[in-house]
């Protein structure tokens, strides 16, 4: 039986490494600035037009109370796709695609670098380096989701 493989968006905030699966990411965008909705949750910086339709902006480094990082040219937005529901987040740097061994995702413990394990599928050692294995679609609660709709 082969392992099995998947291939992974690894992206930095923060100087932190992540990795998101690729099937849920749509594209990967410039950075633009978002036009603020008044009385949205902190973390969402505001809309972006795409595609002729509102892409909501999260700020992963506010959601998660890190601190926040000057964009530079390498500031990119990553469009996640959800069902329907699709969120730019936006992230410091985009690294690489890589291919990754199933059995090379550990378990993440309950709470790793002030992310709770809702948003991690796992950590990742690429490298020597260990990455989290974020889970875009569970990044937004439902009520958060209906609070930017």
């Amino acid at each position: 039986m082969s392992e099995q493989e998947l291939k992974v968006l690894i992206f930095s905030i923060n100087n932190e490494f992540y990795a998101t699966d690729i099937m849920e990411v749509e594209r990967i965008l410039e950075f633009q600035e978002a036009t603020k909705l008044p009385d949205a949750p902190e973390f969402i910086l505001g809309v972006i037009n795409y595609e002729g339709g509102i892409l909501p902006i999260l700020s992963i480094s506010k959601k998660f109370k890190f601190p926040e990082t000057e964009n530079t040219s390498n500031t990119k937005i990553i469009v996640a796709k959800q069902n329907e529901n699709k969120i730019g987040i936006i992230v410091d740097l985009v690294s690489e695609v890589k291919d990754i061994n199933e059995s090379s995702i550990e378990k993440s413990p309950e709470i790793v670098s002030g992310i709770s394990k809702r948003y991690i599928k796992g950590l990742i050692k690429i490298d020597k380096k260990i990455v989290i294995f974020l889970n875009l679609g569970a990044i937004l609660t439902d009520d958060e989701k209906a609070a930017i709709r």
